[in-house]
């Protein structure tokens, strides 16, 4: 028989990422020692950055798949250990790049990092179902993207993900964003909480805390997208995210009619306020297709809501600004929808063809294929005097 070749195995191996940090488990220290024996038992020996990773299953599952095939292997044992506080602490250093603790990434010059905030005026409008649903559409693309759920009185983020009792890892006092299945990567105070059912009662310092933390004390990685669903109104989140991203662009959630359309122009306002861009309006709940009509009437529309709210924001926005600020989608009254964002399972996932999640889709493609602007952004340029 074939002894099986070590280096192909640790080859193998680097292929393996760990799910949550999203990097080689070789380039992170988790890989203690590799064995072969005399019948071709190969014998892998992993360390866990915490002894309750969530996500130990999948490890062993991508080590086993990757080892297997190669030749001369008879089996693979995976043998899970934990990292001393040490080897975390250096992990740690490692993934913060050597940068003080504290410093939000995205804020920096060279950030290559897109972050759009989705802002309404009020609750209710569908803002967060929008946030997931752009998020997953966003991953579908290829993109790297996270979500902070900066909603802290009302972060239903995780439960739309269907993580909503998953828990993040913490490396010291560095976390881990929680992966979903749709490969967007989330991280919600309502994770960071004790209970799931604990309320959240905190003024203005603690809620510029805990925006704080989840920008700078969670390890992204390398993301294209982040997607902030903020709170809805002109608080101070809203004035805690124009102070630490001045860059973020902004997209305003409304329903059709008046009383939301008002609230939603001072969300808008709020963020030009904060030299952020707003880069368009998306109106929910635009129409309910009718129930009655049969499929030669499929087009019957009833304007629950009443109309033209979406466009009227968009286009007092642009007059407001001195800038386009358009209409980027109407997505209708869809029971798929609201029953997704129970389950856990984001519509454009779970049911792709309905006219809502073509409309999420679509707004998806035209946020991502559109260019960045220098509106708020540092340029790492300094004055110099004239000689």
């Amino acid at each position: 028989m074939t002894s099986p070749d070590i280096d192909r195995i640790r080859a193998a191996l680097a292929r393996v990422h760990d799910p949550e940090i999203k990097r080689p488990i070789t380039e992170l220290g988790m890989l203690d020692d590799v064995t072969v024996d005399d019948t071709g038992l190969v014998t892998v020996t992993v360390l866990l950055t915490v002894s309750g990773c969530p996500l130990k299953d999948t490890i062993t599952r991508d080590v086993t798949s990757e080892v297997s095939p190669i030749e001369g292997v008879t089996g693979v044992d995976v043998k899970l250990g934990v990292m001393t506080a040490e080897q975390r602490s250096t992990l740690q250093d490692q993934l913060r790049g050597g940068q003080a603790q504290r410093e939000i990434p995205f804020a920096q010059p060279g950030s290559l990092t897109r972050v759009i905030a989705i802002a309404s005026g009020k609750g209710g409008v569908g803002k967060s179902s929008v946030t997931v649903n752009l998020a997953v559409s966003m991953a579908a693309q290829g993109l790297k993207v996270g979500i902070v759920d900066a909603d802290i009185y009302g972060h239903s983020i995780p439960a739309m993900l269907g993580v909503a009792d998953v828990r993040p890892t913490q490396v010291e006092d560095l976390i881990m964003p929680v992966p979903t299945a749709s490969g967007v990567s989330v991280i919600s105070i309502g994770m960071l909480k004790p209970r799931r059912d604990q309320v959240v009662a905190w003024r203005g310092p603690m809620l510029d805390r805990a925006l704080v933390q989840m920008l700078a004390d969670v390890y992204w990685g390398s993301l294209d997208v982040l997607l902030l669903d903020l709170p809805p109104g002109t608080g101070d989140v809203a004035i805690s995210l124009g102070q630490h991203l001045p860059s973020a662009e902004v997209v305003v959630v409304t329903t059709p009619q008046d009383a939301a359309t008002e609230v939603a122009e001072r969300a808008g306002t709020m963020a030009s306020m904060m030299h952020q861009r707003v880069i368009g309006v998306l109106e929910n709940m635009s129409w309910l297709p009718c129930p009655h009509c049969t499929p030669e009437g499929k087009d019957h529309r009833i304007d629950v809501f009443g109309t033209g709210g979406g466009q009227r924001t968009a286009t007092t926005l642009g007059q407001r600004f001195g800038y386009d600020v358009p209409l980027l989608g109407r997505i209708p009254l869809d029971t798929s929808l609201r029953e997704g964002g129970d389950v856990g399972k984001p519509i454009v996932e779970s049911d792709p063809t309905a006219p809502g999640a073509l409309v999420l889709r679509e707004v998806a493609r035209t946020l991502t294929a559109r260019g960045r602007g220098l509106a708020g952004m540092q340029l790492g340029l300094s004055p110099t005097a004239k000689g």
